[in-house]
């Protein structure tokens, strides 16, 4: 990940979406943000609460709002960025035009974006998720690998049960908590190296 020193130079350096982000800051500017580099990404924050970060795609520039899932959507315009993630939803672009064509609704969402961040609004509680019977199965036979999983952090945990329940045959899923073991003994997420 390349640190940059400011949004200036983040600009500078941007070569996908360049057009795009230059169109969406003065939005985000306007609304009183202050402007700084985390994660090598433009972020926005309300005292020194994150509110939106830009994310460059191959296909599309995304604006993620921390707290997305809290915003009212009625463009619709809001998207989950995965099935593992709780809080966060984007807004994507493809153009300075969608942009632009945007830029009241970007501008209502920083807004009530940045009221939920004044007003102390916590995000709800994630809903229980069933573990794929196949995990549930094995780490109730198996207490060390059952002690390893519960030592993972919770996104991990979740990462796991998603991939694992994702096969839709049981003998898929079996194979594929065959598979993961060894990486939940060692104390590894899914993708970790």
């Amino acid at each position: 990940m390349e640190d940059f020193a400011d949004v200036e130079a983040y600009l500078e350096a941007s070569q996908q979406w360049p057009g795009e982000i230059a169109a969406i800051r003065p939005l985000l500017l306007s609304c009183g943000l202050d402007e700084e580099i985390k994660w090598g990404k433009p972020c926005y924050c309300h005292n020194d609460a994150n509110v939106v970060l830009v994310q460059e795609f191959s296909d599309h520039l995304a604006l993620m709002f921390f707290k997305g899932v809290l915003l009212d959507d009625p463009e619709g315009v809001l998207h989950a960025q995965g099935p593992n993630t709780h809080g966060p939803k984007r807004m994507r672009f493809t153009s300075t035009e969608d942009v632009e064509a945007s830029a009241d609704t970007i501008t209502a969402y920083v807004r009530e974006a940045i009221a939920h961040e004044e007003a102390g609004t916590e995000l709800p509680e994630r809903p229980e998720e069933e573990l794929a019977a196949e995990l549930a199965e094995r780490l109730a036979s198996d207490d060390e690998l059952s002690e390893a999983f519960e030592n993972l952090t919770p996104g991990r945990q979740r990462e796991y049960n998603l991939h694992i329940s994702a096969a839709k045959r049981s003998d898929t899923r079996e194979r594929r908590v065959d598979k993961v073991v060894p990486r939940i003994l060692d104390g590894k997420g899914l993708r970790d190296r």
